[in-house]
């Protein structure tokens, strides 16, 4: 039996790199598979490499001589593999994007047959693309949540402010002038039995604008779940009903007339939004495009 040349080169991304998910993220291939490697690697040395830590892969004795022993194979193997190997003019990295939807509906899709990357976006929940970031499995999320993981960081970029809207047929004189008098119990014993939109994976907004503003937590169940906040805001297009949703999303409504922007609350609730990325990446040229692109692009939507 010999060993495997694979092996090695991720052996030399892990001493390099200090993670597994940064040694995959170099070595352009699944968290797994590192793993699959090194205990490959260490099954047939007979000797433990590395000392797993929470996070950092700290190097044993034999890991610190075996990396001595093969820098130098390995830098002319790279050196020759430049040399020898027959690129394509055509060849592009494949940037792989988390966020919500209606942040790439709004944001990003026009921009997308423009960039000179591949792009791969990944729609879920805030907690899974963080996970899925720090693996690798990710290389930019876009989030209102920040995560505890040591190898990521967050930029702040922009806010969005979490605001009550209604179709442009709804009748809410009588709830405007008693949130204007501040008569809260009233407002929310008359919202409780107004129509309600919803989406079906997230309906954090309305539970933490009633707590901020109303100080309890909702107990109605929304009439209507749809699949999305874009969904929310054609169905309330020129018709009647109430949702809680982030400004930004309503723009283009509001502006055409079709809903209309009923409370923002005395204190308005805000979140901000954070570019999230992992402290080495490969990829820095192309995420700071994807940043300054949306960057820009938020500052006309928001």
């Amino acid at each position: 039996m010999r060993w495997n040349l694979e092996w090695l080169r991720t052996f030399n991304a892990i001493y390099e790199t200090g993670t597994l998910s940064a040694a995959a993220q170099e070595l352009n291939i699944s968290q797994p598979g590192v793993s699959l490697h090194l205990n490959s690697l260490e099954a047939f040395t007979g000797y433990k490499l590395f000392d797993r830590s929470a996070r950092r892969m700290v190097p044993t004795e034999k890991g610190k001589i075996l990396y001595n022993y093969i820098l130098d194979p390995l830098k002319k193997l790279e050196t020759g593999e430049q040399h020898f190997h027959k690129r394509s003019q055509n060849e592009r990295v494949t940037i792989s994007v988390g966020m919500c939807f209606e942040t790439f509906q709004y944001t990003l899709e026009e921009h997308v047959a423009s960039l000179p990357f591949n792009l791969i976006i990944k729609f879920g929940e805030y907690p899974q693309m963080q996970h899925d970031l720090d693996n690798g499995l990710l290389d930019l999320i876009i989030t209102p949540q920040k995560g505890n993981q040591p190898n990521l960081q967050y930029r702040p970029f922009s806010k969005e402010k979490i605001v009550l809207i209604a179709g442009s047929k709804t009748d809410t004189t009588e709830l405007e002038e008693l949130l204007h008098q501040d008569k809260m119990k009233a407002a929310t014993q008359l919202l409780k039995h107004q129509l309600w939109y919803s989406t079906a994976a997230d309906m954090d907004h309305l539970k933490n604008f009633w707590q901020r503003h109303f100080g309890e937590h909702p107990d109605f169940s929304p009439n209507y779940i749809v699949p999305n906040i874009s969904s929310i805001i054609r169905c309330l297009s020129d018709n009647t009903g109430l949702s809680i949703v982030p400004d930004f999303l309503c723009v283009e409504a509001i502006n055409s007339g079709k809903i209309k922007i009923v409370w923002e609350g005395h204190q308005p609730l805000e979140n901000t939004l954070h570019f999230g990325t992992r402290k080495k990446t490969m990829y820095g040229k192309e995420i700071a495009q994807l940043e300054q692109l949306l960057e820009e692009k938020w500052e006309t939507v928001a």
